[in-house]
């Protein structure tokens, strides 16, 4: 511990801290406007002035000073003062007077930082300078007359997106934030700059003029339109979401959130289902809650058991699952899954299907084998963690699949799936690096486990992991990501097949056939609704999206802001979601819609209340027991007998990262990025 005096208080912080992080930890406040603690550190704008006795004779910038034993730090000296007064008096000499119509009023750094420190007046009286507008596409206004230069856009897009899109141009007073030239900012995290940003020169083009912050409720809650459940605020007036922010998660998310999670809330207003429809005479009418219920009851007591089947979507909660396989199981039928695209797993082996590692494990990792996947589409939050952990150094990447663009070094070994069996026969060169790592992890896709041999490649991937030290009492280095929400609580609750029970597959293949008459689609939107056209489909779900277009019967449900509901998260970790507003007209929770329809079946489930299938959640494992926690899981070696590896390369599914679920889908916002960065092979 180094041993310092801050405003004649002693105290002793932790060494290699700068003064601004020492002054922070005692609690001691120094302004600041281009020091932040995720950025690498500018000290340009002065802000943050202290006095050092014994040191320079001028004031010192606090964020790029490290402490010293026995240095004596002044915080709050009329010099000190003067110092900042001067900074923003040239700070204000080029901003707009336009605080009223600027959207950052009201939550602006710069105007509390100026009501704190400011003088209040100002010597300087020529005209303002003038900068043109830039396009930075359809997510991010710029008004860069209010700039300051503090280059946290440029630093957050530089280090933690990894895009190197923005920079400075000019000297002087004409230097300029730019793209350099012009276009878009393509990057998945773009929207974090807005946060980032002091003042008002990049704010939200969707949000602009909308709304101001303090007419708005806040609501905390978490993101469901990834696998990996960021923490999230959604800022509400009325019944309308007006935007989403992130919140402080050093474990999952940070203080980032991806594009599609912050930009995507208008999808929750639009094209939306808000009433009960039942299919007369080749069209959907809108009914009642009794008449569809009715009718869908009647369909399925008439129907035998091995002909009804369910699929669960990507966006499901835990709840619903939970009471829908419950349901089947008293119909009768085990005609049941949750694997929309087809991924295979090893059933009853948690630590098979996670990410056990963890998002915030990935920084203790020396080592990282990436197979069959692409981190930036599939979860742009984790491939953010993994890029500053390889900007921290001496941290290896490697990936088995198609040649494709990273946003740090990967070296890249073939899409051949051979390359999985060499490596756990050890003959492969890349062995030599695996056996040297301390922590090493690998990474399975979504995309390698659809296909035919998807189980050989768990078991060779699980056979790496135990050959190559990534299985240990305080390390889990096997880890699969996932893309849906829902996926590893439909796993954990036991929404699969289970013998003599069909998968989504073959559940399209015999309803296609005639085979099943009734499909119950539990917000299942992404698979090939084509098959269902010769059976009877009831849907349940928020938007009208493909599933909605088969239905005979639609039950209208609510979407994860409307709603009190569990996820789980690709860790593994339960996180719940909380109510801010509330669902359209006649629509419903999940859980209760499906309650409902088992009394119409005269059939009995034990819930009357969210807190009644808590309870039996519960029930299933010690991880819904511990909410918002990671729980260990002990590894249990795969084994897989009768498939083998096929000689088809590695592919990676053509996605675009804007539109893959139903909410984004209907987002306007979402369609505009689609045509601002797909068309042109962002």
């Amino acid at each position: 511990m180094v041993k310092i005096t801050i405003n004649s208080q002693e105290y002793k912080v932790e060494p290699g801290l700068t003064i601004i992080q020492a002054c922070e930890v005692v609690g001691v406040e120094i302004p600041r406007f281009c020091y932040h603690e995720r950025l690498a550190i500018a000290g340009n704008c002065r802000m943050c002035l202290v006095e050092v006795e014994g040191g320079p004779p001028k004031p010192v910038a606090s964020c790029a000073m490290p402490v010293a034993e026995n240095m004596v730090i002044h915080t709050d000296t009329p010099k000190v003062k003067k110092a900042r007064e001067g900074v923003l008096e040239f700070l204000l000499m080029n901003h707009p007077l336009d605080c009223p119509i600027c959207d950052q009023g009201g939550e602006c750094d710069l105007q509390d930082i100026t009501m704190s420190y400011g003088k209040g007046v100002s010597r300087f009286a020529d005209h303002k300078r003038a900068v043109p507008k830039k396009h930075f596409g359809p997510l991010i206004e710029t008004a860069m007359n209010r700039c300051i230069h503090c280059t946290r856009c440029v630093r957050f897009l530089s280090d933690v997106a990894g895009t190197n899109e923005l920079g400075g141009i000019g000297r002087g007073e004409n230097v300029e934030i730019s793209t350099y030239i012009r276009r878009h900012i393509d990057s998945e995290l773009s929207g974090n700059i807005i946060d980032l940003c002091p003042v008002g020169a990049l704010t939200s083009k969707p949000y602009s003029f909308t709304a101001r912050p303090w007419e708005l409720l806040h609501c905390e809650t978490i993101d469901v339109l990834d696998a990996v459940g960021s923490a999230i605020r959604v800022d509400y007036r009325g019944p309308e979401v007006m935007r989403i922010l992130p919140r402080l998660n050093e474990e999952i998310n940070e203080e980032w959130i991806s594009d599609k999670t912050r930009f995507s809330y208008d999808g929750l207003k639009l094209q939306r289902l808000d009433r009960p429809y039942v299919k007369k005479d080749g069209r959907l009418v809108s009914t009642d809650w009794n008449e569809a219920l009715t009718v869908a009851a009647r369909k399925i007591k008439n129907t035998k058991p091995n002909k009804i089947a369910a699929i669960a979507g990507d966006l499901v909660d835990c709840e619903s699952m939970l009471l829908l396989k419950g349901l089947m199981q008293k119909l009768g039928s085990g005609n049941i899954d949750c694997r929309q695209d087809g991924t295979k797993f090893i059933q009853n082996n948690r630590g098979s299907y996670v990410f056990n590692t963890t998002i915030e494990g990935i920084e203790n990792a020396d080592l990282c084998l990436l197979i069959n996947t692409n981190p930036r589409v599939e979860a742009p939050i984790i491939n953010a963690r993994m890029r500053k952990r390889y900007l921290q150094g001496s941290f290896s990447v490697a990936s088995i699949g198609p040649d494709i663009e990273y946003l740090y070094h990967v070296e890249k070994l073939g899409d051949d799936p051979g390359v999985l069996s060499e490596i756990a026969n050890g003959i492969h060169k890349f062995c030599e690096v695996l056996s040297s790592a301390k922590n090493p992890m690998l990474i399975i896709g979504q995309d390698a486990l659809i296909r035919y041999d998807a189980e050989s490649v768990i078991a060779l991937a699980g056979q790496i992991a135990e050959r190559f030290n990534m299985i240990r009492d305080d390390w889990n280095g096997f880890n699969v990501l996932h893309k849906a929400a829902a996926r590893v609580g439909g796993l954990d609750i036991g929404f699969v097949p289970k013998k003599d029970g069909k998968n989504t597959f073959q559940i399209l293949e015999k309803a296609k056939s005639g085979e099943i008459e009734v499909v119950y689609l539990l917000g299942a939107d992404e698979i090939d609704t084509t098959r269902l056209e010769n059976t009877f489909v009831i849907y349940q779900g928020h938007h009208g999206d493909k599933g909605a277009h088969v239905a005979d019967v639609i039950f209208p449900g609510s979407t994860y802001t409307e709603k009190y509901a569990t996820y789980v998260n690709t860790e593994g970790r339960v996180q719940r979601t909380n109510l801010a507003t509330l669902p359209p007209g006649e629509a419903k929770e999940d859980w209760l819609i499906i309650k409902n329809l088992s009394q119409h079946l005269d059939l009995f489930l034990p819930y009357d209340s969210l807190s009644d299938v808590r309870k039996k959640l519960d029930t299933i494992g010690p991880q819904f027991r511990k909410a918002d926690q990671v729980v260990k899981n002990k590894w249990v070696p795969i084994s897989v007998d009768g498939v083998s590896l096929i000689n088809t390369p590695f592919t990676l599914k053509e996605v675009n990262f804007y539109m893959t679920d139903s909410i984004s889908r209907a987002s306007k916002i979402m369609a505009d990025c689609t045509k601002a960065f797909c068309a042109s092979g962002a």
